[in-house]
């Protein structure tokens, strides 16, 4: 473990504490708005949690995999917006330039982004390649002291605040698919790179995406990712595992919260004279959402650990992001079922997070994508 038990236990009920005083008063506000106050920016920074999973040495917590998820158990106990807003920095949006960047790039990016004065994006998804990433169209055209980036990257997480992007482009068009893709570290306000409007989506308000256009965006040859070419895509896949860890932890973290809301409006909730939560119906909608949250808790702890270990957690990283997603668009519908008209009334809140669940089964690779890569491993595995 990164942190002594003492310290972790600190931090997670540091968080916990934010979470219940601080961030679920302001969910109403945030959805409403569709922004995050700076003040709850400030505080988060000043928390350490920008960089959760930034090394110490770069000014970070440094904290293991399973920390992280636990972290992200109490994290994602409130609205998805404040969780994405450091998610980035500590997952997809760091973790390329953490296992695969110069020494250089990484003393010049990484200790703003663990303080948050950098907020980071991953810019991979395209209009005609989203799951199918290894068809993307980006290109990276070497000139004279770099490259030239041509394109235009779509939903991309957090980019209207971004200070810096982990930018896949194709920099050997004569290489199909995976092998001729680059990453690139391309900084806010280089000349060529522009952002579209911000995105309107069906849930998660506060948590911002828009496209990122390039139109003959000249960056340094030192701005490509490790130094080397081709490599983009092996990069993309392992910061991928990682982050499905990270949104599995987010999902069980969804599914406690309104478990823990639905079985207080139970007991609270009068019909015929009694508690609903006496009903065995409610009982057992109640029964098997907490069964299904726990699965899911238990899964991700023991990948986590087991990618602490150093092993692949390939597949087992695709099966939890299958089933914790799946899982907590079955328990947030039964809660909308158990809190009845009231879970239908936007004042109420649970019909925000019956909206913010169903992104969870499409990014960081749709349930049908994790389906492919479970079903491809275990075929691999025998050969």
């Amino acid at each position: 473990m990164a942190l002594d038990s003492e310290t972790m236990q600190g931090l997670l009920e540091s968080v916990a504490r934010f979470v219940r005083e601080r961030l679920r008063p302001l969910e109403h506000q945030v959805a409403q708005d569709d922004r995050i106050p700076p003040e709850i920016r400030r505080e988060i920074a000043e928390m350490g949690l920008f960089g959760l999973s930034i090394p110490e040495e770069y000014g970070g917590l440094g904290m293991t995999m399973e920390e992280e998820v636990r972290v992200a158990f109490e994290l994602g106990k409130t609205s998805p917006a404040f969780r994405s807003l450091i998610g980035t920095n500590n997952g997809i949006g760091s973790q390329g330039l953490i296992m695969d960047g110069t020494q250089e790039q990484k003393q010049r990016y990484l200790p703003r982004l663990a303080s948050g004065e950098l907020i980071s994006s991953f810019a991979l998804t395209e209009p005609e390649a989203g799951s199918d990433a290894a068809s993307l169209k980006t290109s990276a055209r070497p000139v004279e002291g770099g490259y030239v980036l041509n394109g235009t990257k779509r939903f991309i997480t957090n980019a209207p605040h971004a200070g810096l992007f982990t930018v896949f482009a194709r920099t050997d068009p004569s290489q199909p698919g995976a092998k001729g893709v680059s990453a690139f570290l391309v900084e806010a306000g280089t000349p060529g790179l522009s952002l579209g409007p911000i995105d309107r989506k069906m849930g998660q308000s506060g948590s911002h995406t828009c496209d990122v256009i390039f139109e003959d965006c000249h960056i340094p040859s030192d701005a490509l990712l490790g130094g080397r070419e081709g490599q983009g895509f092996r990069t993309a896949m392992k910061v991928l595992d990682r982050g499905r860890l990270h949104i599995s932890a987010v999902c069980v973290a969804m599914a406690e919260r309104v478990i823990d809301d639905s079985l207080r409006y139970a007991v609270e909730r009068k019909q015929f004279g009694q508690p609903i939560a006496e009903f065995q119906l409610v009982q057992a909608m109640l029964a098997d959402s907490r069964t299904e949250a726990y699965a899911a808790r238990c899964m991700v702890l023991e990948t986590a650990r087991a990618k602490d270990r150093a092993e692949d957690v390939a597949t087992d990283a695709a099966c939890c992001k299958l089933f914790a997603s799946e899982m907590v668009g079955r328990v947030v519908d039964r809660a909308v079922q158990i809190h009845g008209g009231a879970g239908y009334i936007a004042d109420h809140g649970i019909e925000r997070f019956y909206r913010d669940a169903r992104l969870f089964r499409i990014y960081e690779g749709t349930s049908q994508i994790q389906q492919i890569v479970i079903a491809r491993n275990m075929v691999k595995a025998l050969s």
